[in-house]
Formats: C-alpha cells, sequence, structure tokens
C-alpha cells in the first residue's frame, strides 16, 4: 500500500493481476488496472480535466466532480437535497478512515455519518479471477437514503452494451442537458433495442454510443426473480470487456449515463466523450435524495427507490467490477453467472469463458 502527492491521498492495493487506487479524501476509487498475460486493462474512466490546474473553474464543482474518475459509491445519490451538501453525497466527497489494509484488500470507514448512519467499505482484489469486489454497510441512522454505486467506462471507437434482463426503461421527466438528449423525456419501453428517441424514431441501447454530442440519462429496472444483475461492454477499439456486477435484492435499478460531448461548458469543454456511467442503485432515478421522498416513477412500479434506515439495522451492498481481454469472435454478453464463486461469461457467438472460483465474490456478499 502506497500514498501518492498528487492532491489526493490515494492508498494502492494490488495482487498478482489486480491493482486499485483508492482516494482516501473522498473514498472514490480512481484507478482499476487488470493484468491477463502482456495485457494491461484500463477498466474505468477519468476526465479529461482530473489533474488539470484550472482552480477557477473548477472550484465551484465537488470533490468528487472535481477530479471525476472511477467509481464512487454515493449517499445519496444524485442532488443532496434533503441534508444540503455536495453532489451524491459525503461518501464521495469526504474523508474515510483506514481501518485495515492487507493482501489486496481495505477497509475503511467514512468519517461522518449520513442520516445518524455509519458507513464502511470493504475492498477485495481477485486472485483467480480479474475482478474487484466492493461492499458498503450501512448501519443504524433513520430516514429514507438513495444509493448507488458510479462506475465510468469508456470507449475510444464505441462499443456494445448488454445486460441481464430487464422489464422496464424509463427516462427522466426532464433531460440532463435540454436540447442535446438522444432520448424523449419522459419516455418508457419494455425494448432495449427501440428505446423512443427525441427525433421520434427509436434508438438501440445495445449499440454504443447511442449519438454523438449527446447527454442521455436512462433507467432500467431489473426483472423480478434474476439472481445476478449484470451488464457487459465489449469496446472495440480496447478489444476487451468490462462487466460491472451486483447483488439486485439491494441495487435493483441500473442507470445508464450517457456522456458523449454534449456538455460544453467548463470543465467539460465538449470534451467527456465516449462514456457510459453504468450506476446501479436502490434510487428513484436523476431526481436526487428528495425525489426518494415522495411518489416518484421507480415507486410507481413497486420498485424500492431508497434504503429504510433504522437504529440496528444494516444494510449490505455488494458489488464487483471484473474486465478481460476479449476472446476471438466475441460480440456481445449474453449471459453471467456465479456459482460457488465461480464466475462465467457467455457471448452470442456461443463462446463461454469461465474463471476459477475466488473468495473475492463471497468476501463481500455475492
Amino acid at each position: 500500500m502506497t500514498n501518492r502527492p498528487e492532491g489526493q491521498t490515494l492508498l494502492q492495493i494490488e495482487t498478482g493481476s489486480v491493482r486499485a487506487d483508492v482516494d482516501r479524501n473522498t473514498g472514490v476509487l480512481r484507478r482499476l488496472v487488470l493484468t491477463a498475460g502482456d495485457r494491461e486493462i484500463e477498466a474505468l474512466h477519468t476526465a479529461p480535466w482530473a489533474s488539470e490546474a484550472r482552480e477557477a473553474e473548477l472550484s465551484e464543482l465537488a470533490p468528487v466532480e472535481r477530479a471525476l474518475a472511477g467509481d464512487f459509491f454515493c449517499a445519496p445519490f444524485g442532488s443532496n437535497d434533503v441534508e444540503p451538501g455536495p453532489i451524491h453525497g459525503p461518501t464521495a466527497n469526504t474523508p474515510w478512515r483506514l481501518l485495515s489494509a492487507g493482501d489486496g484488500t481495505l477497509e475503511m470507514e467514512l468519517d461522518q455519518q449520513v442520516l445518524g448512519a455509519t458507513v464502511q467499505k470493504s475492498v477485495r482484489l481477485g486472485h483467480a479471477a480479474p475482478v474487484l469486489c466492493q461492499q458498503h454497510r450501512i448501519q443504524g441512522g433513520a430516514g429514507r437514503l438513495p444509493v448507488a454505486h458510479h462506475p465510468m467506462v469508456h470507449m475510444a471507437a464505441g462499443g456494445t452494451f448488454s445486460t441481464s434482463a430487464k422489464r422496464l426503461a424509463m427516462s427522466p421527466e426532464v433531460p440532463l442537458e435540454p436540447g442535446r438528449n438522444r432520448l424523449a423525456c419522459p419516455a418508457r419501453t419494455e425494448d432495449l433495442s427501440a428505446f423512443p428517441a427525441a427525433n421520434g424514431s427509436t434508438v438501440d441501447l445495445h449499440r454504443l454510443p447511442i449519438a454523438d454530442g449527446c447527454e442521455d440519462f436512462v433507467l432500467l429496472v431489473e426483472a423480478a426473480g434474476n439472481p445476478l444483475g449484470w451488464s457487459a461492454v465489449v469496446r472495440d477499439a480496447e478489444d476487451d470487456v468490462v462487466l460491472v456486477l451486483r447483488d439486485p435484492k439491494t441495487l435493483p435499478v441500473t442507470m445508464l449515463w450517457h456522456s458523449n460531448g454534449g456538455r460544453d461548458y467548463a470543465p467539460w469543454d465538449g470534451r467527456h466523450r465516449g462514456v457510459l456511467g453504468i450506476e446501479d442503485g436502490c434510487a428513484p432515478g436523476a431526481g436526487g435524495h428528495s425525489a426518494a421522498l415522495g411518489p416518484n416513477a421507480v415507486s410507481a412500479v413497486g420498485v424500492p427507490d431508497a434504503l429504510d434506515l433504522a437504529p440496528g439495522k444494516v444494510h449490505r451492498i455488494a458489488h464487483a467490477i471484473v474486465a478481460f481481454p476479449r476472446p476471438e469472435g466475441w460480440r456481445r454478453v449474453t449471459d453471467v453467472s456465479l456459482s460457488n464463486d465461480q464466475l462465467k461469461v457467455t457471448d452470442v457467438s456461443g463462446g463461454v469463458l469461465t474463471f476459477d472460483s475466488d473468495p473475492a465474490f463471497s468476501a463481500v456478499g455475492f
């Protein structure tokens, strides 16, 4: 484990094939590198301004946005408008205390409470599988708390998106950036290959990017009974596959943020391109914390939109990121399963890739 003097204090953990940097000042997973043979895969995105000295333009942003990168745990997800604070809450913007570090492991605790709850983070790197597993434990407190992970994947030249079975996809009432949205708002469909478009046509959410110069948000509701929630991106130029896994019982929705040059103002400057946020959560969508305190589109379809906190109650949230080189002939992942800590991935071509059992999965609650 090392500390690096780059403005943030980074804790680095590694195993033989995985290494990760976690920012103890914000809890952000800033970098994830997975090694397979002679290839190193950078699984997560870093915004172009993250290392720039532009204090005047960045000073008004929340810490998580000033150095936007990787994955972070949001509590609350979105606008922090109940207990006022920075976007995505203290879990993505304020210091974490290091409890312990070992062989590819970290244990941390958020310095402050969220709605009176204590939040702890466990990170486990795989030894037999190219995976980073996380668990967040939220104990005690009172009130309703929407939460989500926020991993971001960058594609230099597009790719293909696929996911575990979904019962519904919906866009928000108001676009993230009015006039720069490719998707109609509001809209919904059960067919991810034909989402209603702003121009009256349809958009295939499986093909990335969905448009040039766009900022779009779409929420996917998991189909009932799925044992494992997963999202997969086959990246064309990078020639690899990135998987995001989670327990759908605690994180029943997947919120996709399509960011491809649709923000022209600083520090975005039209250069934040080819990015897909795969934001698995228990949340009402893009509306922020206050939206979870009343009727919303997610609760209207009978899906939990927040965690219910209570004294003595513990919520455990499991999440994992996997990446590996694309096997020859692979085009689109069609199935992902996890049994006895063994991961199996299937492609539309019929190809199957199986990773040896790795205790990182069970260590965080999969």
